[in-house]
């Protein structure tokens, strides 16, 4: 009985996700920090800036910065030309991946909730492996 418990203790401890359930505030930071200077970098037009907080899956479906600006201009405008943009909870999605939430009113005027997914690099820095945009609902509506 006693090895039972042992094993199913060795379970829990070695096979359980390897995921802090809380972020540091560095890591917060470090989320607010490149997804600003992505933005930014869409603003000023800067394609080679903006490739740069990319993520290494991202460079490979577009592996080079003019496919990576071309995609984000036709998919993206909320957060390619962003009236403004707010950053709200960083945390984890349901499969364990950290996110960011920012809320983010586009050259339409409309608001809209990016939802970035995160991820860590080999050197301990933080890239944009994705973002999921969705129309946020109307206050009142």
């Amino acid at each position: 009985m006693r090895f039972i418990i042992l094993l199913f203790a060795a379970f829990l401890l070695w096979g359980a996700p390897a995921r802090a359930d809380t972020l540091s505030d560095g890591d917060k930071a470090a989320f607010r920090d490149v997804i600003t200077g992505q933005i930014e970098a869409f603003r000023a037009e800067n394609g080679s800036r903006a490739y740069s907080y990319a993520a290494p899956m991202i460079r490979q479906i577009f592996p080079n910065p003019d496919l990576f600006m071309n995609m984000v201009r036709q998919g993206y405008q909320p957060v390619y030309r962003p009236e403004s943009f707010k950053f709200g909870e960083a945390g984890f999605s349901a499969s364990g991946r950290p996110i960011q939430r920012v809320t983010v009113v586009g050259p339409d005027g409309l608001t809209y909730e990016a939802i970035y997914t995160m991820e860590r690099q080999p050197d301990g820095s933080w890239l944009i492996n994705g973002c999921a945009i969705v129309r946020a609902p109307e206050l009142g509506a």
